[in-house]
C-alpha cells in the first residue's frame, strides 16, 4: 500500500505578486491592495517591500500612509484570489492529479506515489518551488504524512520542509498553536493560559482539551497527527482510468510524442484488459514547459483495449500537437469505458463480417477520428408511420433494432430532417408534378409513381396528411416529393421535397 504524502504550498504575497507580474514597474515599489470597509479604506494585501516597512494586512490606509508616505495603493479585486489559486492549481496538475485549493493563499497536493518520478521527495518539492518562484511567486512549501502538518511546517517551520514518515508529532512540537489552523477564540485562550507552543498542551488529557477548547480543537490536532482523515475538495475530479508519464527532458519531436503515447496506452490497456473493459473515449493532455496544455481526443465505436488500434487513432491527431519549447508531462484519461464481451471461439470462421466484426469497428474509428465524430451515422427503424419519426440514430454498433425496415414501399436513402418547400407545376392538381424548382434549379420529371398517402398519428398530433410521389428527373436523379393536404381552388396546397434516393 502506498503511503499517503502531502505537500502544502503557501503563496505569501499571492495577489501582490500577481499584480507585479501584470505591472512590472511595481517591482521596486512598496504597494498595497485596499478595499473600503464600513467607511474606512483597509489594506487587504501588502507586498514584501511594504511589509518590511511595517505595513500589515488589516491596517487602515491612513495609518499606513503615516508610516510610509510614498506607499502606492491599488484597489483589490474581489474573487480574483480564488481564480488565481485555481489557475495555479491547474498548472500544478503536471506534478499530481489530486489538488485542492486552500483559501486564501495556498494549495494542497496529494503526492502519494508521485515523488519517485522526479528522483525523490527532495528533488520533487524543489522542482515545484523553483518553477513557481521562477514564475514570480513568493512561495514556501512543505511535505508530510498529513495535510495539517504540511500546512503547519510550510507557514511556521524554520528548519526543514520535508518531514519524514511518522514524524509529524515531533515536527509540530516547537510550532505555535496557530500552526494547527485553530479558531481565533481558541488561540486567544491558549495565549492567556501561557501556551506558546504545541508542546505545551499536546500531552494534556483529551477530555480537558475538549472541555476548554471544544471538539474542533481536537479535530484539528487529530488531523495534523494523522489520527483523523482530512477531506479534500479536489480541483478536478480524478478519472478512474488515468495514466501519467513525466519526462526527464522536454519532448519536442514527433517520435518522442509517439513513444509517450504508446507507453501510456500500454499501461492503460493492460489495466483495462485485466478488468474486462475497453476504451470508448479518451483524452491525451500534453503539459508544455511554458505552462500551456495541448490536448487531443479520440473515440471508438466499439470498446477496445488493443494498443495498436488506439495508437493509430491518436497518430492521426499528433499533427495538431504543438510542442513549442517542449512537453514535460503526458497524461491519458479514459473518460468513458464499456465492458468488453470476450470473443467466442469457433471451430470455423464466419462467412461474413457484419456489425460484430472488430475490423469494421476499427475502420469506422479511423475514419471518424480523421474526418470528425459527426461524419458517420447508423440508423435504426422505429414503429411510426410519420417519416420523420420512423427512424432513429443508433448510439453504438451494438444497438439492436426493435422492428424491421419497411420494404413494401420505396423509401429514400437520405431523409431530410425537415421537409423543404419547392415550386411545382402539375397538369391536374391530383396528378404527379411535371417539374419542380429546388434551390433555384429546375428539375423536369420524366418518371413518377404515386401518390402514397401518409396520415399523421392522430393520437400524437393534429394536421394535414401528405401525398408522396416517387419521381425521377432528366438527369436520372430520384426524389421523394409530397403535397400537404387536399388540393382546393380557394387554398392551393404547398409542395415539399423530403428525401433523395441513391
Amino acid at each position: 500500500m502506498i503511503r499517503r504524502r502531502f505537500v502544502s504550498l503557501w503563496f505569501r504575497h499571492l495577489m501582490t505578486d500577481w499584480m507585479t507580474l501584470r505591472h512590472p514597474e511595481l517591482h521596486e515599489l512598496p504597494f498595497v491592495l485596499t478595499t473600503p470597509i464600513r467607511g474606512c479604506v483597509v489594506i487587504t494585501a501588502a507586498n514584501a517591500l511594504a511589509e518590511m516597512q511595517g505595513i500589515t494586512t488589516g491596517m487602515a490606509m491612513a495609518d499606513a500612509r503615516a508610516i510610509v508616505p510614498s506607499l502606492e495603493m491599488m484597489d483589490d479585486m474581489p474573487g480574483q484570489t480564488a481564480k488565481l489559486l485555481k489557475a495555479l492549481g491547474e498548472w500544478c496538475i503536471r506534478y499530481t492529479p489530486i489538488i485542492a485549493v486552500d483559501m486564501p493563499d495556498g494549495l494542497i497536493l496529494d503526492i502519494s506515489g508521485c515523488a519517485h518520478l522526479w528522483g525523490g521527495e527532495r528533488a520533487y518539492l524543489g522542482a515545484i518551488i523553483k518553477t513557481l518562484r521562477g514564475k514570480g511567486y513568493d512561495v514556501r512549501g512543505a511535505m508530510a504524512d498529513t495535510i495539517g502538518t504540511a500546512w503547519a511546517v510550510a507557514r511556521f517551520g524554520k528548519i526543514k520542509p520535508i518531514i519524514e514518515a511518522d514524524q509529524q508529532k515531533e515536527a509540530l512540537l516547537p510550532l505555535p498553536p496557530a500552526a494547527l489552523r485553530l479558531e481565533p477564540l481558541a488561540l486567544e485562550r491558549l495565549q492567556k493560559l501561557g501556551f506558546y507552543t504545541i508542546q505545551g498542551f499536546i500531552g494534556m488529557g483529551r477530555s480537558a482539551l475538549r472541555r476548554r477548547f471544544g471538539q474542533d480543537f481536537l479535530m484539528r490536532l487529530d488531523q495534523a497527527l494523522g489520527n483523523e482523515d482530512e477531506p479534500m475538495q479536489l480541483l478536478q475530479a480524478v478519472e478512474p482510468y488515468h495514466e501519467r508519464l513525466p519526462c526527464l527532458e522536454p519532448i519536442r519531436t514527433v517520435t518522442g510524442i509517439e513513444i509517450a503515447i504508446r507507453k501510456l496506452l500500454e499501461a492503460l490497456c493492460h489495466r483495462l484488459e485485466g478488468e474486462g473493459k475497453g476504451l470508448r473515449t479518451a483524452t491525451l493532455k500534453c503539459y508544455r514547459v511554458d505552462g500551456e496544455v495541448q490536448q487531443v481526443h479520440i473515440g471508438t465505436n466499439h470498446a477496445s483495449y488493443y494498443v495498436d488500434h488506439l495508437f493509430k487513432l491518436f497518430e492521426l491527431k499528433i499533427v495538431s500537437i504543438e510542442p513549442a519549447l517542449g512537453i514535460e508531462l503526458f497524461t491519458l484519461d479514459a473518460l468513458k469505458v464499456d465492458d468488453v464481451e470476450p470473443e467466442q471461439e469457433m471451430l470455423w470462421s464466419p462467412a461474413g463480417g457484419g456489425l460484430e466484426d472488430a475490423r469494421l469497428a476499427e475502420l469506422l474509428d479511423r475514419i471518424a477520428n480523421k474526418t470528425g465524430a459527426g461524419s458517420i451515422h447508423r440508423y435504426l427503424p422505429q414503429e411510426c408511420h410519420w417519416p420523420e419519426r420512423s427512424i432513429k440514430q443508433a448510439k453504438t454498433l451494438q444497438d439492436k433494432r426493435m422492428t424491421v425496415w419497411r420494404t413494401d414501399r420505396p423509401r429514400p436513402s437520405l431523409l431530410l430532417p425537415r421537409p423543404e418547400r419547392i415550386e411545382v407545376t402539375a397538369p391536374i392538381p391530383d396528378y404527379p408534378p411535371m417539374l419542380f424548382v429546388y434551390k433555384n434549379k429546375v428539375h423536369n420529371i420524366k418518371k413518377a409513381d404515386g401518390p402514397e398517402r401518409i396520415e399523421r398519428e392522430w393520437w400524437l398530433e393534429k394536421g394535414e396528411h401528405r401525398d408522396y410521389y416517387y419521381v425521377e428527373d432528366q438527369d436520372g436523379q430520384r426524389y421523394w416529393l409530397f403535397r400537404s393536404g387536399h388540393y382546393s381552388d380557394d387554398q392551393p396546397r404547398q409542395w415539399f421535397i423530403h428525401g433523395f434516393f441513391a
